[in-house]
This record gives structure tokens, sequence and C-alpha cells, in this order.
């Protein structure tokens, strides 16, 4: 039996904040194109008329402004939330080697988790340090472009320094300036279904584009060139619980309805409540820490043939068990525990 540190409450609540955008997220869409929450159309019939109309006309001019390096700010990025839900788990993050930012970086983070927790935190947020860890690099977290569809939430997502996945960000990114690091969540929704207590499986070897992406950064000058981090965060998938169903389930016929409409899978997850031994939507008070791997130098290749993606792949994969080998047993799993690549 698990023994759990029972956080505070304003802790939790600063946890909790973060799975309810999501769930802001799901209320707020009645489809994955447009996007508009009830209360701003409301507000267009009442006398706060005028703020939902200007705001309105700066969503559209500013429609662009996600998959064009997004709107960060310091001042999120550095809320007092962060540390609170930090110290909550708690997060940290490790550095096994520099990042120069003579260079720009296509990171790829693993596992996804079901809130991806250590990402958000490291990566989002300045409450483990990355800026005094990783000095001179701009971090930034994709994730689904839908997701910037969304009046009000895009613009808190942007301040945190969350971009979106799509091509067009990510190619703006690593060809405007040095210093980027862009995290990929290589995995995608579909990992989040294999998010369990004591797995490490992850969905990676048909997962290519990312690859592909970097080797067409990556050589400019014996200065500049694009590279690829591996990282591997330990305790992600520990902190929920999961209610699996059967692929001939009702239930799993649903979630992939679900994905296909909303873009990500609707799990049934579940963890602690705010009484001790309680059960709810808080996730377990364990250990998540974000080992950052040794970038790798590619070639720039413009059109690489499938053998060349296929080649720096394999050795993305092989850099990826080799972190995690190295550092399995120091942070919880026991030194016979295999890292699966589906």
């Amino acid at each position: 039996m698990l023994s759990f540190k029972q956080p505070n409450h304003f802790q939790s609540l600063m946890v909790l904040q973060w799975p309810l955008s999501f769930l802001i997220l799901f209320l707020s869409a009645p489809s994955s194109v447009w996007i508009f929450p009830p209360l701003s159309i409301y507000l267009l019939f009442t006398s706060w008329w005028p703020l939902s109309a200007l705001y309105f006309a700066w969503f559209f001019l500013d429609w662009k402004t996600p998959d064009q390096g997004g709107r960060r700010s310091a001042w999120v990025r550095n809320w007092c939330a962060w540390t609170h839900m930090r110290d909550y788990f708690p997060i940290s993050i490790l550095k096994t080697k520099d990042l120069s930012p003579e260079h720009n970086y296509l990171m790829g983070v693993h596992p996804h988790g079901i809130m991806t927790f250590g990402g958000v935190c490291n990566f989002c947020t300045e409450a483990t340090g990355f800026s005094k860890i990783f000095p001179g690099i701009t971090s930034y977290l994709a994730t689904l472009s839908w997701f910037f569809k969304v009046p009000f939430l895009r613009d808190y997502l942007m301040a945190k320094g969350l971009c979106s996945v799509s091509r067009s960000a990510i190619d703006y990114l690593l060809s405007h300036g040095t210093g980027n690091l862009v995290g990929i969540v290589v995995g995608g929704v579909g990992e989040a279904l294999l998010s369990m207590p004591n797995t490490t499986t992850l969905i990676l070897r048909k997962h290519k584009g990312f690859v592909r992406t970097a080797l067409q950064h990556g050589y400019v000058s014996l200065q500049h060139r694009a590279h690829l981090v591996p990282t591997f965060t330990f305790g992600e998938t520990e902190v929920y619980d999961q209610v699996l169903y059967h692929k001939d389930s009702c239930m799993y016929k649903f979630q992939r309805h679900f994905r296909q409409i909303f873009g990500f899978y609707f799990c049934v997850f579940y963890g602690r409540g705010f009484r001790q031994g309680s059960t709810g939507l808080l996730p377990y008070s364990l250990p998540i820490v974000t080992v950052v791997g040794e970038p790798l130098p590619l070639p720039k290749i413009e059109k690489p043939s499938q053998e060349v993606v296929d080649k720096y792949h394999a050795l993305y994969m092989d850099a990826l068990h080799k972190l995690f080998d190295q550092h399995k047993t120091q942070y919880g799993c026991s030194e016979t525990q295999k890292l699966l690549f589906l």
C-alpha cells in the first residue's frame, strides 16, 4: 500500500485548476473548429457588450499568434500558484547536459500521462527554475491546435508558453532566432489511455514526424543547428489511476468517437480527494522528475528520405532508452523495469 503525503488545501486547489481548465475546454467546445464559450456570447446581449465585442475583434486580429511564437508572459510564468503546484507532488527537473543558446531544440516529452503535470510545471512555468538551469533557452510546450481557438483560455495557455502543435507553429519557432526549445508530447493523446501506475509504455515507433521536422531545421552552420532532445518524466503515470476498457466494449468505442470529435480521449481517471483516504480528481502526491537528456545534433535535409528519418528516429529511441535505464532506479522504478515502445 503506497503512502502519500498530505498536501495542504491551498496546494490542492492550485493543482486542481489544471484538470479543471480542461473540463472548461470541454464544456465550452461545441465543435473542434469554432469554439465560443456561452458566457462570451451571453455578454454580447448585455450592457457589457462593448467589452465582449472588443475582445472578439481582437480575437480575430490575433488569430495567427499561436502559430507565430505565441505571447509569453514572464509574470504569468512566475505566479506563486505554480510553486504550490510544484510542492504538491513535488515536481523537479534534472539537467544531464547544457543546452547552448546558439542552437534550437526539438524536445520529445515522454510519457504523456493523464495531465502532463511534469511537462507543464517544468517547461511552462518558472516554478522549478528552468531559466536558471538552462540560461538563454526559451521553452515552449506544444499542444492541440484547437485549444487556441477557445477565447480567453488561448491567452492563458500562450502566456504560460504553450504553443500550437501545428507544423507551421513549430517551423516558426525553429527558424526564428536561436535558443528556442520546443517540446512535443510525441505519444500524443493516445498515450493517455496507456497511463497507469507502474507502466512505462510509450507510443513512439510509428511517430516519426517530429524527427522529419528536426532534420528539416538541422545543420545551418558550425554555430547554428537544430537538435533533438530526449526527456523522460518519472512519476508522471503514477499520480492517477485509470479505468481501462476492453477494445470491444461500448465505452472504448465511445472514447474513440469522442477523440474523433474533440481531438483527445475521454479518460476515466481518479486520484485522491481533499480528505485523506478519499477518492477524487486530485492526483496522488508522488514525486515527478523530468530528466532532460543529451541533445542529438542533426544535419539539415530539406526533403529527408524515409530511410534517413528511420535512421535518426532509431538513434533517438536508443538515446531515450539509455536515458531511462540510467535513471530508473533513482526515481522509483525497479532494475528490471523495461521501457516499451509501441
